[in-house]
C-alpha cells in the first residue's frame, strides 16, 4: 500500500472505520468457517455484523435450516474464539440470474408455402381461432 493511501486510512476517517468492519468481518468468516461441518463451510458467508448480531448469508433453504439447527453451537465456537455474540441471523441468497434464453431460431416459410397458408385460411369462417393463427403464421413470415 503506498504511503499517502497507509497514512489516510490510518487516521480516524469513514474509510479507515469502514476498512477495519472489512478486516473484522474477514476474521469472523474464518471462525464461521472454522465452527461449521466440512459440507457447509462454502455455503455460507458472513454478512455484517450488527449490535453484537451476525448475519450469515446463506445458499438455499435447505442449508438455512441446517445452519438454524446449530445456532447454539455457534454461538459457543464464536465466544470461544473471542467473539461473544447476541445472536445470529440467517439470510438465504437470492440466486443468481439465470443466463439469457437464447433467441429462438429463426424458421422461414417458402413463399408457395405461405400463399397455400392465406388461401386455406381464407376458407374458414371469420371467427375461427385456426384461421387467426394461420392468418398471424403467414404475416410473421413475410420477409
Amino acid at each position: 500500500m503506498s504511503t499517502l493511501l497507509h497514512r489516510y486510512l490510518g487516521r480516524d476517517t469513514p474509510l479507515a472505520r469502514l476498512q477495519d468492519h472489512a478486516a473484522r468481518l474477514g476474521r469472523l468468516q474464518g471462525v464461521l468457517a472454522a465452527g461449521l461441518p466440512a459440507q457447509c463451510q462454502f455455503a455460507c458467508r458472513v454478512a455484517n455484523l450488527k449490535d453484537e448480531t451476525l448475519v450469515v448469508n446463506v445458499r438455499g433453504s435447505a442449508m438455512a435450516v441446517r445452519l438454524k439447527q446449530t445456532i447454539p453451537s455457534l454461538l459457543a465456537h464464536f465466544a470461544r474464539a473471542g467473539y461473544p455474540l447476541q445472536g445470529i441471523k440467517i439470510k438465504i441468497e437470492l440466486p443468481q440470474s439465470s443466463p439469457e434464453r437464447p433467441a429462438p431460431p429463426t424458421r422461414a416459410i417458402s413463399d408457395e408455402a405461405r400463399a397455400r397458408i392465406e388461401t386455406f385460411a381464407a376458407t374458414l369462417p371469420e371467427n375461427a381461432p385456426l384461421r387467426a393463427a394461420l392468418e398471424n403464421l403467414a404475416r410473421r413470415s413475410r420477409p
